[in-house]
């Protein structure tokens, strides 16, 4: 791999930045706009379960086109998708037809072209990437969506209260057009092997390898099931979080934002703490220490803090998650090869976008009935039992040992 993958890897980056900008914000604003104007955990969960629902389904046949096409195309497709249905809700809610089921119809196409997206992504990175730089440039990856993250909802806050809810999704529009004209006419990267070359078993039977390759490879089907039990833990952290600040500290978007913005901040500095140190030897030992610390935090935020300290944790919170998906991101793309990249990170998405959402089915009108700082206690004292069984599981703290060290 020449140098050149510097000026593709730092293009590429730009690209998603300049997406992930808009699309962070329409997420920010449907989910503000639902929280604020209906204050109901069941319309929560049924936003939720339309932004996941569709991801879960599509999943399964986004990793096989990663793995049979052109991933950068199908990144464009989606982009493009993406970009065209939020055309439409703009023009659909500048017109007056500004119904919450709308929001919902919006989310579902949005997470259809996330489940095409993200495991094109995924299976993209060690295409443009040397295996020796693949911790630092997620590291980076990780980085700039913090600063997105960090960003978006200020001006998404800002423009909420200057201006109506369809200006932040023609601003959407006008940033998955840019990031796609980037993509197309400035990142030249040839396609992978596999969609260069005449496809020797058909569709389907793609698809049942690709569940065979997940069910045979003994640190992917381990790591698998820790997240599916881990996403059912975090989804009171990851989706309440919201209802429970305007439950209890008020109905204000500036609270809001300034969860999000001290989310966001931690995460920005996870980040740059992964790309320069690069996270503990054993990659799986910083996965535990990050779970470690979502827990306690977790616990936390389930003794109903001062608003100030509320944030701190949250920016706690937003500084582990870096510690995990990195070296999580890393043992992936380099455990598994690179003909089934595409379809096992489909899988991933398959699992998140299913797991959660069905959490929520009973975590949503729980939430209704009971205190969100109950629950909040019960996972997290569950997310430390799972820390202790991921320190004494062997098939993942084998995989997590160095490569050189591990080939010994």
């Amino acid at each position: 791999m020449n140098e050149s993958w510097k000026k593709n890897t730092v293009l590429f980056l730009i690209s998603q930045t300049v997406s992930l900008f808009g699309t962070f914000m329409v997420q920010y604003a449907i989910t503000w706009h639902i929280t604020l104007t209906t204050q109901s955990g069941v319309m929560m969960t049924i936003a939720i379960i339309c932004g996941f629902l569709p991801t879960f389904l599509i999943s399964p046949f986004g990793g096989v086109w990663a793995d049979r096409y052109d991933r950068k195309i199908l990144i464009v497709l989606a982009d493009t998708m993406i970009a065209v249905s939020t055309l439409a809700l703009a023009i659909l809610f500048a017109m007056g037809y500004d119904t919450v089921w709308l929001l919902f119809v919006i989310s579902a196409i949005r997470a259809l072209g996330s489940g095409i997206h993200t495991p094109a992504i995924g299976a993209f990175i060690p295409q443009l990437v040397p295996e020796d730089q693949l911790t630092r440039v997620n590291a980076t990856n990780g980085t700039i969506q913090s600063l997105v993250i960090l960003v978006s909802p200020m001006v998404g806050g800002a423009l909420l209260t200057m201006a109506s809810i369809e200006a932040i999704f023609f601003i959407d529009v006008f940033t998955a057009a840019v990031a796609v004209s980037i993509l197309l006419l400035f990142v030249r990267v040839p396609a992978h092997a596999k969609a260069s070359n005449k496809q020797t078993i058909s569709y389907w039977g793609d698809m049942r390898a690709g569940f065979a390759y997940v069910k045979n490879h003994a640190f992917v089907r381990t790591i698998f099931l820790f997240n599916a039990i881990y996403f059912i833990l975090v989804a009171p952290l990851a989706f309440l979080t919201p209802l429970q600040v305007t439950r209890s500290f008020g109905e204000d978007v500036w609270r809001l934002t300034a969860t999000e913005v001290a989310f966001a901040i931690g995460m920005m500095i996870g980040g740059v703490m992964m790309a320069s140190w690069g996270g503990l030897k054993n990659k799986v030992h910083s996965m535990i220490l990050a779970n470690l610390v979502i827990a306690l935090c977790t616990l936390a935020l389930g003794i109903p803090p001062l608003f100030w300290i509320y944030l701190l944790l949250m920016g706690v919170i937003g500084l582990a998650l870096p510690v995990f998906n990195t070296p999580f991101m890393v043992l992936l793309q380099q455990k598994v090869e690179g003909d089934f990249q595409g379809r096992v990170f489909g899988f991933l998405g398959m699992i998140a976008s299913i797991i959660m959402p069905a959490a929520m089915i009973v975590y949503g009108p729980v939430a209704d009935f009971i205190r969100i700082e109950w629950l909040l206690l019960g996972t997290g004292l569950l997310m430390l039992v799972q820390c202790v069984f991921m320190l004494d599981n062997r098939v993942l703290i084998e995989a997590g040992r160095p490569v050189l060290e591990a080939e010994r």
